[in-house]
């Protein structure tokens, strides 16, 4: 029975969403900051606040009936108790204001974690926020509770799943409270226009790193304290005891040694070298690799049939590489 009435309500909201738009605020995405103010806040009465309002309503006949004034005063500072509530839940929600929306890497088939930060005036308390967009279709979305007790910027956090790779839209957020009785439901929504990249799905246990390629090897950095390569001439600010006495003596000039050390070897992350597997294997394997060679600190190149990135190394390196994976064509949007 009870489901059978959650259903009903889903579906009525929906047709109300479509037949009155302006009046549930099914509109387009906003930039940040997003405001709440009285004419995108909501109340109806909740399940508890009816049941309230009938057994006032009891009561008041029976105080009539009996000509009873003290159940009659009773009767009426019950109803200024209700009455004044809605006017605290409507307080709890005006002049909320969502500045910032903050969303962290993650993986398809993994979790994205979102942090939003909200401007108060005032302590805000019995707060409840819910997914509602693509976000949220594969989650179980159960509605976050909490509080905002510091006057100023607040922030909480909230997990998201990660069906796919590619771009995904945050959607709309339900809030409402129902503080400080439960008798009424005080609501609104925000609708950020904002977006994530979710990285491709990283395969386990994928093999070794391929070779890597042609004489890289062979290539040399100059680094400190490591073999002597080379002389040259001294310049401003180079180090006393790196000056070569000797061979400067015989030059009349003074030269300065150099040193070398062997460079990492070049990893080269080939599109067309995974034969046999399909595109979003072929995706996931080289996300693996990705994440691998820069654990392993190993300059690495991607190679895709429509780009080709470094070789390099190092976090901006990295999230290019991703990127192109994530956009690879071919994910169901």
């Amino acid at each position: 029975m009870r489901a059978a009435l959650v259903t009903a309500w889903t579906h009525l909201q929906r047709l109300a969403e479509q037949r009155l738009p302006a009046l549930t605020r099914l509109k387009r995405a906003e930039s940040l900051p997003i405001l709440l103010h009285r004419r995108r806040i909501y109340v109806v009465p909740s399940r508890f606040g009816l049941i309230y309002s009938a057994m006032l309503l009891v009561m008041l006949i029976g105080a009539l009936n009996y000509a009873n004034n003290p159940a009659l005063l009773l009767t009426c500072l019950l109803g200024a108790a209700a009455f004044q509530s809605v006017f605290a839940g409507f307080r709890t929600l005006d002049g909320l204001q969502l500045q910032s929306l903050q969303v962290g890497p993650g993986y398809a088939g993994g979790e994205l974690r979102m942090a939003l930060r909200f401007a108060t005036l005032s302590p805000k308390r019995g707060l409840r926020l819910r997914m509602d967009g693509p976000s949220a279709a594969n989650a179980a979305n159960a509605p976050l509770a909490f509080d905002l007790g510091v006057v100023g910027e607040s922030a909480i956090e909230i997990v998201l799943p990660a069906p796919r790779r590619g771009w995904l839209a945050i959607g709309r957020l339900r809030i409402w409270t129902a503080y400080p009785y439960g008798l009424f439901h005080v609501w609104s929504w925000l609708h950020p226009d904002q977006r994530v990249l979710i990285y491709p799905r990283i395969e386990p246990n994928a093999p070794p790193l391929p070779h890597a390629h042609g004489n890289t090897q062979a290539r040399a950095l100059r680094r400190d304290d490591d073999d002597f390569g080379a002389l040259r001439e001294y310049r401003s600010g180079d180090p006393r005891r790196r000056i070569a006495w000797k061979a400067s003596a015989r030059r009349d000039h003074w030269l300065v040694k150099e040193f070398e050390a062997p460079r990492n070897p070049e990893i080269v992350l080939d599109w067309h070298c995974l034969d046999g597997l399909d595109p979003e294997a072929r995706i996931s394997r080289l996300s693996a690799w990705v994440e691998r060679a820069e654990g392993m600190q190993l300059p690495y190149r991607l190679t895709l049939p429509h780009t080709r990135l470094g070789p390099a190394l190092g976090s901006p390196h990295r999230h290019a590489c991703l990127r192109e994976l994530a956009l690879m064509p071919g994910y169901a949007p």
